[in-house]
Parts: structure tokens; sequence; C-alpha cells
């Protein structure tokens, strides 16, 4: 549905939040505190060993192009919803499965086959405001991203720089 084009990429580099190192800390500033997103397998992990478990977590049993640890993959619920989302895209799979996971009662686990690093876009343009997506940023640690106005059009200025069919992306959102 949308592509990332490779002069986008630089774009991601700058972290969409404050960045934490230990999972304690990052759910004790994170005010809106629910729902609660995370994006990767690490991330996800973290918040699950400190007794958070998100609403929605997005994983792919991948970190940083390689596949996780063993404790990292057993320490992680299996998947509820599958999709398919090739690297350096955003399928529509991928952005239905997300509502679908914030609509669910119960925390849900979408598991990805291919890459789940945008994800955190819809993520954020998902969420309900007051609530919170977390991600990795590799080499730094978690990125807390509350969801307010500035951070959806932050999110929607991105995804609208990305090729493909932005706005039906964004109305599945």
């Amino acid at each position: 549905m949308l592509e990332l084009p490779d002069d986008l990429r630089g774009a991601f580099k700058e972290p969409l939040g404050r960045v934490f190192t230990d999972p304690e800390d990052l759910l004790a500033d994170d005010e809106a505190g629910s729902p609660l997103v995370a994006v990767g397998d690490v991330v996800t992990y973290h918040l699950i060993r400190v007794g958070r478990h998100p609403d929605v977590a997005v994983i792919d049993g991948r970190t940083e192009r390689a596949r996780v640890d063993e404790a990292v993959a057993e320490g992680l619920p299996e998947p509820g919803i599958e999709v398919d989302n090739p690297p350096g895209t955003l399928s529509r799979d991928l952005l239905d499965a997300l509502v679908t996971a914030l609509a669910a009662d119960d925390p849900t686990v979408v598991g990805v086959d291919g890459e789940e690093d945008l994800a955190t876009l819809p993520a954020i343009v998902a969420t309900p405001l007051g609530g919170s997506v977390v991600y990795g940023q590799p080499g730094e640690g978690m990125v807390l991203v509350p969801v307010t106005e500035s951070t959806r059009a932050t999110a929607r200025d991105l995804l609208d720089r990305m090729t493909g069919d932005t706005d039906a992306a964004l109305a599945l959102l």
C-alpha cells in the first residue's frame, strides 16, 4: 500500500519522542499509559518483563535485521493476528491488523512476516489521543511517543511522503 522511498530513509534517524534505556523509567514517564502500543520484539519483551503487557504489540522475530535471541523469542506471546508486510513497506494487511488490534478488548500481538519497522507511523495515527506508542531506536533504546495532535501530524506528514496510496492508507486508520 505504501513504500518508503530511499530519499526518506534519513527522516527516521531522529527519534519521534524521548529515548529511554530502562523500561521502568519509560513506564514511569508514560503519563497517558493506555492504550500502549509497542512496535518491535525487544521493546515488547522489555515491557512484558517489567509487568506491562502492551495493549497492542507488533513483532517480526527480528531486531536490527537479525533474529532475536532465544530468550527474547521465548519471552514473547504468540501472535493473535498474522500479516505479511515486506521490508520498507506498509501493507494493507498490517494497517488493518493495527486497527483490529486496537479495537480488541484484550492485549493483541500482531506477528509480521517481513518487517514491522514502519508500523510506528500508522500506530501513532491509529492510537487514540492520550495513548502511547513505544518503538526501538537502534543503538539508543526505546522511544516513547505520546499520541497527541502534534505527534499524529508528524506521523501523517511522514506517511504522506511515502510512495503509494496515502489517502487510502489514512482512511483505513
